[in-house]
């Protein structure tokens, strides 16, 4: 070491005399300048050379005045990685050359540096004391990459923008190669299933499909319990460790951390998880098998993040079910309107609106069921199975018992066996089953679909009415907490009473100089002033009453948007209803209309046995012409009442419609699960 300081001293003392010779410019000029600047050059060239020897400082050229001549000279600074208030590099000042630190041991330093700080992240650091490790590996980083240089400044002002033209066909050569990186349904399916015979062999402690899981908790629970709890970056040590399972929807990952969201039945929630707090192999495996779509449990305590989030830090997690299949795209999700309904598991899991519906549905069965309970009426259920069909005019699915050898038909209605229960002795009964038309489809209409129908006998069509604004007030309150629900662009206000209107009345004001049926007996006449207000399809109709139903139904049902009693039909329409106490031609019947759509249908049911046989009679005839919704005469049903039957009330109430309302749902399938479709 005391040679190698001997051969510097030399090495200086000329190195010194070539500077001295270069800053004087080889002139007779002052004296005491040409000193003054041999001295400066002199302890520059030791400092210079006496840092690259000790390998301890970097260079820099840092232009100041000195106080002996105008001229600049060069002084080193200290290195900034080792002072102990890390400090930012500032490019303009460009470096002369740097000998102190090699790449490797830089990037050795930043590697270290960054796990420092992903650790320090993970125990809860606030973000003003971790602001001087971020600027510290800043300044690791700009030691390790190169200032910008002038020259690339240059040449980047000097290269022209490209045209609109070649820019859009780089933003699409970058689009086709995102397309290409990104895996096909095909290839993710396969890369999952050698996940799970990974799971399943003797590799990790895992499992790809569990037999069970001990939950504890779900996230609507912990974000209940927690409200206003923890600051951030506090952990809840001492409230003891949670259970709590479901479907991965995000995961992040980042190095040591990982972050996932879980969604179960009741919300989301942020799981957190620490190579340290698991475990490295139980880490490798989350981070190796685990993908979005999976079912996991995971076992921890409770925290808040940095940014507040409540989060499930993990103390261990459980493979449950490795699914096969992803999900959705996060960003486009499942907007088909087609592939929703066919697919619609899928809807369930990426969309938190349809699961909120079918909430609301469940609950809005239940306050009817609730309502009926409490006021005595008794659920019986009636057989799906008919041997010919009846209660309703609709045309039937056929089907067929090998065994009985016996054609049969699924129930169009639920009102003829409910009929035969009070008969029998039951004073209040009713049923929520599925009903089974074969007709068209539409946003109103499915071939399956749900209702209530109820019957209480020595009541009429009266206290139905007070019955079904008792039910659906009900059912409005319990689902949407207010009797006023938006629907669309309309408010609906359920506030009782609701207007009730004759069917004649509300048609005689749509008519052109307000025609009224109910004095009309002409056939022709009636159809004739039909025509005169474009009503279509009234050639085939055989009586007053039927012109009278079409004209309702082309030019007032549309109408009825707020609550509203159409009542009074026609005889020739009401096969089942008993015929007005008052008024001739006409029954003791309302069907009641929201939105524009009938929601409920009602009878003073008709109870002579004598005038319920003319009726089938003249229905069978209807049927034998063509009428495929007709029905047939019933003498299991006409038998049973003559035995006789007390004056009974009867309502259907249509549920899949009333949920729509309830709901503000536009379709009628998307009140019901799994709606029937066409074939692909």
């Amino acid at each position: 070491r005391i040679l190698h300081v001997a051969l510097l001293r030399h090495l200086c003392s000329m190195i010194s005399l070539i500077v001295n010779y270069l800053v004087s410019g080889n002139t007779s000029g002052n004296q005491n300048r040409h000193r003054s600047s041999s001295n400066n050059c002199q302890h520059l060239t030791k400092v210079l050379l006496m840092s690259i020897f000790l390998r301890r400082t970097t260079c820099f050229i840092v232009p100041r005045k000195s106080s002996i001549t105008s001229r600049n000279i060069f002084v080193p600074i200290s290195n900034t990685a080792t002072s102990s208030t890390p400090r930012p590099i500032n490019y303009r000042k460009q470096r002369l050359f740097s000998t102190s630190v090699s790449a490797d041991d830089l990037e050795g330093k930043i590697k270290t540096k960054g796990d420092e700080i992903r650790q320090l992240k993970s125990d809860g650091i606030s973000k003003k004391d971790l602001e001087p490790h971020i600027n510290e590996l800043l300044a690791l980083k700009a030691q390790l990459a190169p200032p910008p240089s002038a020259e690339g400044t240059k040449k980047k002002d000097e290269t022209t923008k490209p045209s609109q033209q070649k820019q859009k066909s780089k933003k699409g050569q970058q689009q086709q190669q995102r397309q290409q990186q990104t895996p096909s349904e095909s290839e993710i399916r396969q890369t999952r299933i050698a996940k799970i015979a990974a799971l399943n062999s003797d590799e990790t402690s895992q499992t790809a499909f569990a037999y069970s899981f001990n939950v504890t908790t779900n996230a609507m629970a912990l974000q209940d319990k927690y409200v206003d709890k923890l600051d951030p970056g506090e952990e809840d040590e001492s409230g003891g460790t949670y259970g709590i399972a479901g479907r991965i929807l995000t995961r992040r990952v980042f190095g040591k951390l990982a972050f996932f969201t879980l969604q179960d039945e009741t919300g989301i929630i942020q799981l957190q998880f620490d190579k340290k707090r698991l475990g490295g192999d139980y880490f490798k495996d989350l981070k190796a098998y685990t993908d979005a779509g999976d079912i996991i449990g995971v076992e921890g305590t409770i925290r808040r993040t940095d940014k507040s989030e409540l989060t499930v830090y993990a103390t261990s997690w459980t493979m449950l079910t490795k699914s096969v299949l992803p999900l959705p795209d996060k960003y486009h999700g499942l907007v088909d309107i087609s592939k929703r309904y066919r697919n619609r598991h899928v809807d369930l899991i990426v969309n938190p609106g349809v699961r909120e519906t079918f909430r609301k549905r469940s609950l809005a069965i239940r306050t009817l069921r609730n309502v009926l309970d409490e006021r005595g009426f008794l659920e019986i259920e009636t057989p799906v199975l008919h041997s010919q069909p009846g209660g309703a005019e609709a045309k039937p699915f056929l089907t067929y018992h090998n065994t009985m050898d016996m054609e049969l038909t699924m129930r169009i209605a639920t009102e003829l066996h409910l009929k035969r229960l009070i008969i029998g002795g039951f004073d209040k009964v009713y049923e929520v089953g599925r009903i089974f038309r074969n007709e068209g489809i539409s946003t109103r209409h499915n071939p399956e679909f749900t209702s209530v129908e109820l019957y209480e006998a020595y009541k009429d069509y009266d206290d139905m009415m007070n019955l079904t604004e008792e039910i659906i007030c009900s059912m409005a309150e319990a689902v949407a907490g207010t009797l006023e629900l938006p629907y669309g662009e309309n408010t609906v206000n359920l506030s009782r009473p609701w207007r009730r209107v004759t069917m004649n009345d509300i048609v005689k004001d749509a008519m052109p100089d307000n025609f009224d049926f109910g004095t009309c007996h002409d056939l022709n006449i009636a159809k004739d002033r039909a025509r005169e207000a474009k009503v279509p399809n009234v050639d085939d109709l055989n009586s007053v009453g039927e012109v009278l139903n079409v004209c309702f139904e082309e030019l007032c049902e549309a109408d009825l948007i707020q609550p509203t009693f159409v009542t009074d039909y026609p005889v020739e329409v009401s096969p089942l209803a008993k015929p007005h106490r008052s008024k001739p031609h006409l029954t003791e019947r309302f069907e009641l209309f929201i939105t524009g759509r009938e929601i409920a249908n009602s009878f003073s049911e008709l109870t002579d046995p004598i005038d319920q046989r003319q009726r089938f009679e003249l229905q069978a005839d209807k049927k034998a012409r063509g009428d495929e919704e007709a029905c047939d005469v019933d003498e299991e049903f006409l038998n049973a009442l003559e035995q006789g039957m007390p004056p009974t009330g009867g309502l259907g109430i249509g549920i899949d419609r009333l949920v729509m309302l309830l709901t503000n749902s536009p379709s009628i399938r998307d009140v019901i699960a799994f709606p029937l479709l066409k074939k692909e």
